[in-house]
């Protein structure tokens, strides 16, 4: 091994070597490079470093990398002596150090969800952040984004970086206060402290109580503090005021409350872009923003800022973005000085309650702005008008999105003049006539959607030259026609819907031939016919396929084996009449996350297949037999929405299906039959359950109330016994209680009445019930619909059932019944003397039905206040008294049932007022007196509704009243000439009548105004005396008049007084 000295000899041999080979450079020239390379082999004597980084800085490196918890071993190149090319570190060429150290996750795929964090956290470092990285004294850049720290606060040593000029710590799992020595970091450019509690544990939230440090950091340019919750009293704005070069500032969801109205002094020099979207200010329109004059960017999106766009706006020339959208009480007119931003490209003013006419804004949308506006979003803005022929006039427009609007008329022409637009949305709107063809002069569109409009006629053959053309929904209007061969020719069509419209025709092959690339199919709730032959080979690869109501049948589609990728299938009521091949159920179904194929004729066992992907299956309305499997839950573990209702199952529920995953039960009308499993303790997911229509026996389930959202219970029809069990008082959730038609037996519990309180529908109707109804049902103000028909109850009607909240106001306008993912809400009414299924209309269903009981005493005049009731149905009781002639109240009512009481007395005349009546049954009661005609009840004709009251009379009965000469039926005709001559003596009356009261109008006419005519004297002191009167009554009047402007003087007086 060499010595010291003879390394220093070789070193100064070198030397010679090096000095010979620039003879030729300039003395000071040669003098500087011998003295920087005689340092440099000093240093290496010395032991100070080795080649390529300093040592010491390699141990800092190395002392942070052993706090670091490293998973997947993406620190595994930190060994060796060169540190300058370890993974994420970086050096100065000229003096070795390490100046730049990136560990950011190199998951760069992360889009900040849940779904994504087991991916992420698998490349995320973790663990600590020592202080031995304060070794890096000449560190400048840092990175630590993108990891998860779990809940770690940043260190306070990081302020000690004075030469940093780059720091981001985003989303790397870091909370807690921001510490105020970060405000050291004089040279520090940019800073990044993103946090979205969203995807990291709560404990991880950043948060900041002072900003003024921030006011330190006179060197910052770009801020981003994304996340971080700025709590009262922060300083924020005066902190950023301080800042002489920031340029960008970004606070996202920053629980900013408000802006300060005014700043002594705008120190924003330099600032271009301004981002304070999605928090929760809630004060005016700040005046000093508007005199930023360098401001090109400003997002105050989803806040509560109030006042209008003020006309100062027109001092931001240089603004090219512009993002108001989601302030719900910014609201007015959109001022003219808009029109002469002359830069402005981006303009956004979604969820804004504009209130005004569309075509009404021409003054703010003239003048430059026609040259520069690229993007124009104003949805949800409550527009109304008609959509104006200077939209043509934006020529620089790429996107034009008015949806979610009331606009109303025709689609102009003059929209084809934009040459340049690449998206147009105008769904959700009013929107009629025909699909103007100018659309196709827009040769650069990419997507167009006018879904959910009223618009008619074909769909136009000429948008099948919309070569660009990859978005295309035209679902939800009233179009017509066939679907035109010419929209085969867009090859670059990725997504088409047109359901829910009045198409007609065959669809064949060569309307699919040219498109390659699609991936979302929807034709459903058309009239459509699909001929495709069974060996058919799809240019496409669809992930989403929407046939339904669509004629696909009567074979199962064979052409979908080739379909790799479909996530959701629907081809219900295809008119398939076929059995489901093996191929189905094997590897095509694994990727399916939505499947439904009900309303067909499908045969055949139910299917057994493995499938973690599904998450919906509806196999409803077929033919499937045979047993349920017992291992459905575990062979589709992630199952959430099970409907098989409408089939022909046996067999009794598997146990299975207790999983915590489900979220909706449908198995009602098959043929199951066993007791209800007592398994539902763990499934904690469970919203709906419907087993109605079986043969399921024994009692409800002491378990079936351990799910905490459960909202929706249907065990109608079948054969449950024993008492309602306690455990049903836990459902405090419940929204429907349909327990029908079973045998049930006992009282109505009165904790249904302290419990249930969100109850919509309670129906207990066909069992073995008795005793009284308890009154505290009242207290269930959400109920619409009471059902307990055919019971043995007893007792009155409680008058508190006057307190029915939503029974009291008008049809449709309150209506909490809720439909559920997965499953709309149905239940069987009786109703107009018939059993009637609702389920899309069941919200407007408000009734009452109490019959078929024992109850007694009168009918609660109280009930007449539930002004909203559409049926009212207590026939077959004991029920005594009059009908109360508040019952006119119930302008509502549809369907009206009294009969097989014990009624007497009259029936009431404001029964006229019930213009919606269409069902009346008064039948055998002790009713008497004349039966009432004249508006909806003179369309009663069927004598029926009225028997068994032998002291009514008049139409439609055939007992006369008694002082009736014949029937009083609008359209009577006697049968006998008695009746004629009648008829006749009758007419020959009104005759008479009538010209008695012409000749006495004459008479009297004539006595009061003919001497008025021929005597002078009289006339005077008539019209005299008419002078008098009018006097008297004006000056009345003026003095009454001038009385009560006195007594308000006075009452203001009083209230400025006493305030």
């Amino acid at each position: 091994m060499e010595s010291c000295s003879d390394k220093y000899n070789n070193e100064i041999h070198l030397l010679h070597l090096t000095a010979a080979k620039f003879m030729d450079l300039k003395g000071t020239q040669l003098l500087l490079l011998l003295f920087a390379f005689l340092c440099s082999q000093v240093r290496k004597l010395n032991g100070d470093s080795i080649p390529g980084c300093m040592l010491i800085e390699r141990n800092a490196l190395l002392g942070f990398k052993a706090g670091l918890k490293d998973p997947t071993n993406r620190l595994s190149s930190w060994v060796g002596d060169d540190c300058c090319t370890w993974e994420g570190v970086a050096c100065d060429n000229p003096t070795g150090h390490v100046v730049k150290l990136d560990l950011q996750n190199p998951d760069q795929d992360f889009s900040l969800s849940i779904d994504d964090l087991p991916q992420h956290n698998k490349w995320s470092l973790g663990g600590e952040l020592r202080p031995s990285l304060l070794g890096l004294k000449h560190l400048n850049y840092l990175d630590l984004s993108m990891n998860n720290f779990g809940g770690l606060r940043i260190p306070e040593f990081l302020g000690s970086f004075r030469q940093l000029k780059y720091l981001d710590l985003s989303y790397a799992g870091l909370g807690g206060l921001i510490p105020p020595q970060l405000g050291n970091l004089s040279s520090l450019q940019y800073l990044y402290l993103q946090s979205d509690i969203d995807i990291m544990p709560p404990v991880t939230e950043l948060s900041i109580d002072n900003a003024l440090w921030i006011s330190h950091l006179s060197s910052l340019r770009y801020l981003n503090m994304t996340g971080v919750k700025f709590r009262e009293g922060a300083h924020w704005l005066q902190a950023l005021n301080m800042l002489p070069s920031i340029v960008e500032v970004h606070l996202l969801f920053c629980d900013i409350k408000d802006i300060p109205a005014s700043l002594p002094h705008v120190n924003f020099s330099s600032l271009s872009v301004l981002d304070l979207s999605m928090n929760y200010i809630n004060s005016m329109m700040p005046a000093w923003l508007f005199n930023i004059s360098s401001l090109e960017q400003l997002d105050l999106s989803n806040n509560f800022i109030q006042v209008i766009i003020p006309p100062t706006i027109k001092n931001l020339a240089s603004l090219n973005f512009l993002d108001l959208s989601g302030n719900q009480f910014l609201e007015g007119k959109i001022p003219g000085a808009l029109g002469g931003l002359c830069k402005l490209q981006h303009l956004r003013l979604r969820g804004i309650n504009i209130s005004k006419k569309l075509h009404e804004f021409d003054e703010g949308f003239n003048g430059c702005i026609k040259n520069s506006l690229e993007t124009l979003e104003m949805t949800d803005t409550q527009f109304s008008g008609y959509l104006p022929g200077w939209l043509g006039d934006f020529r620089m427009l790429k996107v034009l999105d008015l949806s979610d609007n009331s606009i109303s008329g025709p689609i102009p022409t003059s929209i084809g003049r934009l040459s340049a637009l690449q998206e147009l949305h105008l769904s959700n709107n009013k929107l009629n006539g025909t699909i103007p063809g100018s659309l196709a002069s827009l040769a650069e569109l990419v997507s167009l959607d006018l879904s959910i409009n009223e618009l008619n006629g074909t769909i136009p053959g000429s948008l099948g030259s919309l070569k660009e053309l990859v978005f295309l929904d035209l679902s939800i209007n009233e179009l017509n026609g066939t679907i035109p061969g010419s929209l085969g020719s867009l090859k670059e069509l990725v997504f088409l819907d047109i359901r829910s419209n009045f198409l007609v025709g065959v669809v064949s092959e060569d309307h699919f031939a040219n498109f390659t690339k699609l991936n979302y199919l929807d034709l459903s709730d058309n009239q459509l016919i699909l001929n495709l032959t069974s060996h058919w080979i799809p240019p496409f690869q669809l992930q989403i396929l929407n046939l339904r109501s669509c004629k696909l049948g009567p074979q199962f589609p064979s052409w979908l084996q080739m379909q790799k990728n479909i996530t959701d299938l629907d081809i219900s009521s295809n008119g398939i009449s076929d059995s489901v091949p093996d191929w189905f159920w094997g590897s095509f179904s694994r990727n399916i996350t939505s499947l439904d194929i009900s309303s067909n004729g499908i045969t055949g066992p139910l299917p057994n297949f493995y499938s973690s992907a599904m998450l919906s299956l509806d196999l409803s309305n077929n033919s499937f037999s045979g047993v349920i499997h017992p291992g459905i839950g575990k062979s589709i573990p992630n199952l959430q929405h099970l409907s098989l209702s409408t089939n022909n199952l046996s067999g009794k529920i598997p146990l299975s299906l207790c999983r915590p995953e489900f979220w909706v039960f449908d198995l009602s009308k098959n043929h199951l039959l066993g007791e209800l499993p007592d398994c539902w303790n763990q499934s904690s997911g469970i919203t709906v359950m419907d087993f109605s229509s079986n043969n399921l026996s024994g009692s409800i389930p002491p378990s079936i109330c351990s799910l905490q959202g459960f909202e929706s219970l249907h065990l109608s029809n079948n054969n449950l016994s024993g008492e309602l069990p306690l455990s049903l008082k836990s459902c405090v959730s419940l929204g429907t209680l349909d327990l029908g038609h079973n045998g049930f037996i006992g009282t109505i519990p009165t904790w249904i009445g302290e419990s249930l309180l969100f109850l919509s529908i309670l129906r207990l109707r066909s069992n073995k019930l008795v005793g009284n109804i308890p009154p505290n049902l009242s207290r269930l103000s959400v109920l619409q619909i009471l059902d307990l028909a055919n019971n043995n109850l007893s007792g009155t009607i409680p008058s508190s059932f006057e307190n029915f909240t939503t029974m009291k106001v008008l049809q449709g306008t309150y209506g909490d019944i809720s439909d559920y993912l997965y499953y709309n809400e149905n239940l069987q009414v009786t109703m107009k003397g018939r059993d009637n299924e609702f389920s899309r209309f069941l919200f407007l269903v408000i009734a009452m039905d109490l019959s078929g009981n024992n109850l007694s005493g009168k009918i609660p005049e109280e009930l007449a206040n539930l002004l909203g009731l559409v049926s009212l149905n207590l026939s077959g009781n004991h029920l005594t008294g009059e009908i109360t002639e508040k019952i006119g109240a119930l302008r509502q009512l549809q369907s009206l049932d009294l009969s097989r009481n014990n009624l007497y007395g009259g029936i009431p005349s404001s029964m006229i007022a019930l213009s919606f009546l269409s069902y009346l049954n008064l039948s055998y009661n002790n009713l008497s007196g004349r039966i009432p005609l004249g508006n909806q009840l003179q369309t009663f004709t069927d004598p029926s509704i009225y028997a068994g009251n032998s002291g009514l009379c008049g139409f439609p009965l055939a007992q006369k009243c008694k002082d009736d000469k014949t029937n009083q039926g609008p359209n009577a005709v006697g049968g006998d000439e008695q009746n004629d001559n009648a008829m006749d003596e009758e007419g020959s009356e009104i005759e008479w009548l009538y010209m008695s009261m012409g000749l006495g109008f004459a008479v009297g006419l004539w006595a009061v105004f003919g001497p008025l005519l021929f005597n002078r004297k009289w006339r005077e002191a008539y019209f005299r005396l008419i002078d008098q009167v009018y006097d008297m009554v004006y000056v009345a009047l003026a003095v009454s008049f001038n009385r009560l402007k006195e007594h308000n003087a006075v009452a203001r007086l009083f209230m400025i007084w006493s305030t």
